[in-house]
C-alpha cells in the first residue's frame, strides 16, 4: 500500500462530559488543533499521474473545516458525541469518507504531544 497524509489546523473550544467537575477538561477550554488526513491506495489503483490522490483535491475538506469547525465550540458542533480527539476523529471520518474512499486514517490532536487517531 501507498499512503498520503496531509495536515490541516484549526483553533476552537470544547468542553467535555462526563468527568468529574474538578477535571480541567470538564471545563470551558480551547485548543490549536491539528488534523491529518492519510488516504492509501494499492500500487495498482493509484491515478494516471501516479497518485493516491491529487493533494488539490483535499482542499475541499480545508474550506470545510474553516467554515464548520474553525474558531466554533465543537460541543454545538459535534452534538451526537462527546468531543474528545478520539470521537473526533471518528466523526470527521464519518463525515469524509464517501468522499474521498481512499481516506483510510483521521488523526487530531489537541497538544503538541498528544495524537488520537482512527483507522477503520
Amino acid at each position: 500500500m501507498l499512503h498520503i497524509t496531509k495536515e490541516f489546523h484549526f483553533s476552537a473550544s470544547h468542553r467535555l462530559e462526563h468527568l468529574p467537575s474538578d477535571h480541567q477538561c470538564a471545563r470551558l477550554h480551547g485548543h490549536n488543533y491539528i488534523i491529518e488526513l492519510k488516504l492509501s491506495a494499492a500500487p495498482d489503483q493509484l491515478t494516471e499521474p501516479g497518485f493516491v490522490r491529487d493533494y488539490g483535491d483535499l482542499a475541499d475538506f480545508k474550506k470545510w473545516l474553516d467554515h464548520t469547525l474553525d474558531h466554533r465550540h465543537l460541543n454545538d458542533i459535534i452534538e451526537d458525541r462527546n468531543p474528545s480527539a478520539e470521537n473526533m476523529a471518528m466523526w470527521i471520518y464519518d463525515q469524509w469518507t464517501e468522499r474521498y474512499p481512499e481516506l483510510s486514517a483521521v488523526r487530531v490532536s489537541e497538544t503538541d504531544k498528544t495524537w488520537a487517531e482512527y483507522r477503520p
